[in-house]
């Protein structure tokens, strides 16, 4: 292959781009491995024609599958050595190695991957689940992965969708497909491993639409710019025929200048919040609580910093005050140090901690403080850093938000029971610094809402 195209050379000449074309037309038809990753490098666009950048990008796609089937793999070791039992229940004594017991009873195998990965923990559990699922139970769609035939939103499509069928039924399903996966594309593969599913498994398949209607919730996801993603999960019909009431009511704007898509959004709010000329009539519903941390400065209009809106992050300082100056705003006051941000007025020697405490801690830290879970600080325990002595408070581990830390109850039971994890903050900065048991450390910085 070298002959085709000199390694290292840029091209200058027509006949060189050709060839580095064609070298890039058979890398296309190879399996991935190692020999031919080491030389992607020499692929650069800029000596490429349109078409040989064509073949170059699948070259890369087809080895992104094969390194990405090899994570797989690294993750479901890592997955099976987290099931064992713990043999210490009160730690492991001195000089055990603790990557031996590594992940114990938590199986806080999603916690390492987690930091190591710089992924939320529901996102880190996934690929883990993912990687067991395709290991256990779908060699022939790892292997198309591994080759680089099909990608790895397909093979997860595969181990997500199957994964409610029983082994052989599930190998079934995967048979039906493996042949067509390569020339599908991912929508493609999920609607064909759907119908398969139901077609093998029809009244499991209506046994699970009704345990999801069980679940059905409304979500909020944050977005960019001081928007945020607000809807539901229902029912697909209930969902057409909202979509319906939506399009009509927004028809019904007129010709004002919005678009359609703009009127759409005005329409699912103002039937939910402020429904119009009496054409429907609004329920009779409890205050709607909106949480949001703004220094005084900002609130004042002397500094157009941004505020934080519980539950989303940063907002401006125009939707600060919109939200703080709407009628039947409540304010509540916390006094805070300017140069720490620490909270005026607290009693370190109680275990529980003040109301004032409670909310400088919440608003301060925002989030659970393990450093890749994401959990509402306003939903998690207050943890104190160092214990509390509850024999003598006046010897150490105080009450004060410096000590303080939120903790949703799952990593705040691994805190204080999990004998190969450990943490500690910096009281002035709020930095945490985190041990797993491999020995590895994991930063989490909290924003700092009170300072520059």
């Amino acid at each position: 292959m070298s002959e085709l195209a000199p390694v290292g050379v840029p091209v200058t000449t027509g006949v060189a781009a050709e060839s580095l074309d064609a070298w890039a037309a058979v890398l296309r038809e190879q399996a991935p491995s190692s020999e031919i990753a080491a030389s992607l490098d020499d692929l650069k666009g800029e000596w490429l024609s349109p078409r040989g950048r064509i073949d170059a990008l699948a070259v890369v796609e087809r080895h992104l599958g094969w390194l990405q089937a090899k994570q797989v793999e690294l993750l479901a070791a890592i997955s099976d050595h987290a099931e064992g039992t713990p043999p210490f229940a009160d730690g492991p004594p001195v000089g055990v190695d603790m990557d031996a017991v590594f992940l114990g009873e938590w199986d806080c195998a999603v916690e390492e991957v987690a930091c190591a990965l710089k992924l939320a923990n529901s996102t880190a559990a996934q690929r883990l689940e993912t990687a067991r699922l395709l290991t256990g139970r779908h060699p022939a769609t790892l292997g198309l992965l591994a080759d680089g035939e099909i990608s790895y939103q397909q093979a997860r499509i595969v181990a997500e969708q199957c994964a409610v069928l029983a082994v052989e039924v599930a190998g079934e399903v995967e048979g039906a497909l493996v042949e067509k996966m390569p020339q599908q594309a991912a929508g493609q593969t999920r609607a064909a491993v759907r119908r398969q599913v139901h077609r093998v498994d029809p009244e499991g398949a209506e046994a699970r639409h009704q345990e999801r209607v069980r679940e059905r919730k409304l979500l909020s996801y944050p977005q960019e710019d001081g928007m945020a993603l607000f809807g539901a999960v229902l029912p697909a019909q209930r969902a057409a025929v909202m979509e319906q009431v939506v399009e009509a009511y927004a028809v019904g704007y007129g010709d004002d200048g919005r678009t359609l898509d703009q009127k759409r959004a005005d329409a699912l709010y103002d039937l939910v919040v402020e429904p119009r000329n009496g054409a429907l009539e609004a329920p009779s519903r409890a205050a709607a609580v909106v949480h949001v941390t703004v220094p005084l400065d900002v609130l004042m209009g002397v500094d157009d910093g941004p505020g934080e809106l519980k539950g989303y992050g940063p907002v401006t300082a125009g939707q600060v005050r919109e939200i703080a100056f709407a009628g039947g705003t409540v304010w509540r006051r916390l006094l805070v140090q300017p140069a720490s941000g620490l909270l005026v007025k607290t009693d370190p020697l109680a275990y529980k901690p003040t109301a004032e405490t409670a909310r400088h801690v919440v608003a301060r830290d925002q989030y659970c403080a393990f450093p890749s879970c994401r959990m509402p600080a306003s939903r998690c325990d207050l943890d104190h850093v160092r214990p509390f002595d509850h024999a003598r408070p006046e010897r150490g581990g105080p009450t004060t938000p410096e000590n303080l830390q939120p903790l949703c109850r799952r990593h705040h039971r691994l805190k204080t029971h999990h004998p190969g994890w450990r943490v500690a903050r910096d009281a002035h900065t709020g930095v945490a610094v985190w041990t797993a048991p491999t020995g590895h450390t994991y930063i989490n910085t909290p924003p700092h809402v009170y300072r520059e």
